[in-house]
């Protein structure tokens, strides 16, 4: 079953313009890149999917080896697996790119002598080959990110498309009715649980339980152990399991090197580093907010990691689903981290997927102080500080203190309250974030 994607439309978007660059997928193992693009396959006659991992395209690596020539590369690739690569007519698919730095050196090549041929390439473990080539191809391939799927996406696989549609259109100053919001509030906490992984969201959709889902979570975070012995040679599997199992400790609190045990703070940097470049984790940094861009004015000392799915998350810590699902004071859960992630990572994935978006956070530096917003935005000229409350309710002091000190029009509340407006606030529910950055 393929579960329809934002990203669908940008596909067939790329294939119609007629200043079509080869267009290279990124973003972590398993979030639904290779099952876009056999989407968008649909629309050509002829289609030629390459995987440089699968032992069976051996033969595709030594022709990237030999050949510079795009124009030779599709004739021998034609020969060899009996499909006619055509310009205008063929999708040619370069999956697991990275195991082939030939392949990746020879995107440009496509762009500069073939350009009406559709060319995509994508990797899971792709950052740590492009270190490798530092220039590969400025200007002349263009980047999307895919992450596993938002909620919105989430409701229109399990065809409540008209819930969506309405919820994309809800506004704090606008009526967002009770039933709405109920139905929105159960499939949030749902989602909490399955996660955008799409193999998981695909066993729930057609008719699967929520014990399945957390079997096949079971199974994908055993896969993304065994790809930590695929980040570098030198690192220690153990090493980035630690690390790794430390971020989701860790979660929605700023990272302190020190809990880590039994290693130093230049090894437990590296792990980091490489867990990023997986797409397993992302930074949120603290910024002073004095102005844009917000990234002008950070303190990397201070960061909270947050990882890229909430299904894993949860199943890792084998966190009681009953409890979330019975509860609307997630601050009993987690201590209010499971929201916080939530919020965290759909502010990601309602970014333009040509241009990830860093994620930042203020925390007052004085001595004796703990003021702290969760979360800072930027919308249009505005610097807005996001408050993430894990119940219907909460204290505002670092709110309104932040509101203060930066001379700022407004502040955003996100909770499980429905829409709403209260002095210079605005709330958004939870499971609406992401409308804040879509405006």
């Amino acid at each position: 079953m393929y579960i329809k994607r934002h990203i669908d439309n940008e596909l067939l978007a790329w294939k119609n313009s007629t200043t079509r660059k080869p267009l290279l997928l990124r973003g972590a193992r398993q979030v639904g890149k290779s099952s876009s693009v056999r989407e968008l396959a649909k629309s050509f006659e002829n289609f030629v999917e390459i995987n440089f991992e699968h032992k069976d395209y051996a033969s595709a690596k030594d022709i990237f080896a030999r050949h510079s020539s795009p124009q030779l590369i599709c004739d021998e690739l034609s020969a060899i697996f009996g499909v006619k690569i055509i310009a205008g007519k063929t999708l040619l698919f370069l999956d697991e790119i990275q195991s082939c730095t030939d392949a990746i050196s020879a995107l440009r090549y496509f762009y500069e002598e073939i350009p009406e041929l559709h060319v995509v390439a994508a990797g899971s473990l792709l950052e740590f080959a492009l270190q490798q080539i530092p220039s590969f191809g400025v200007g002349r391939i263009r980047s999307l990110w895919m992450y596993p799927l938002s909620f919105d996406e989430f409701l229109r696989a399990i065809k409540l498309n008209v819930l969506a549609e309405n919820l994309s259109k809800a506004r704090p100053e606008s009526d967002f009715s009770e039933v709405m919001h109920k139905k929105c509030v159960e499939n949030f906490k749902r989602f909490l649980l399955i996660g955008g992984m799409p193999e998981v969201v695909a066993a729930y959709s057609e008719g699967g339980s929520l014990l399945d889902c957390q079997q096949i979570l079971d199974d994908l975070t055993n896969t993304l152990y065994d790809d930590f012995a695929k980040y570098k040679e030198k690192v220690p599997v153990s090493r980035l399991r630690e690390v790794f199992n430390a971020v989701i400790l860790q979660t929605g609190k700023k990272f302190v090197l020190s809990n880590v045990q039994e290693l130093n703070n230049l090894q437990i940097k590296e792990c980091l580093e490489l867990l990023e470049m997986a797409g397993l984790i992302y930074p949120v940094t603290h910024t002073a907010a004095n102005g844009l861009p917000l990234g002008a004015e950070v303190n990397a000392k201070f960061r909270k990691f947050m990882l890229f799915d909430t299904g894993i998350y949860q199943r890792y810590l084998r966190l009681d689903l009953s409890k979330i699902l019975n509860t609307n004071n997630f601050d009993n859960i987690t201590k209010g981290a499971l929201a916080e992630l939530f919020v965290a990572l759909e502010l990601k994935k309602a970014a333009p997927i040509n241009l990830p978006t860093d994620l930042y956070y203020w925390r007052r530096e004085k001595d004796g102080s703990s003021a702290e917003v969760d979360f800072l935005v930027q919308c249009g000229e505005d610097i807005v500080p996001l408050e993430v409350k894990s119940a219907t309710k909460g204290s505002m002091q670092s709110m309104f203190l932040f509101l203060k000190e930066k001379n700022l029009k407004y502040g955003i509340r996100s909770s499980l309250e429905n829409f709403g407006t209260f002095d210079n606030i605005q709330i958004y529910p939870l499971y609406a974030v992401s409308n804040i950055v879509k405006n």
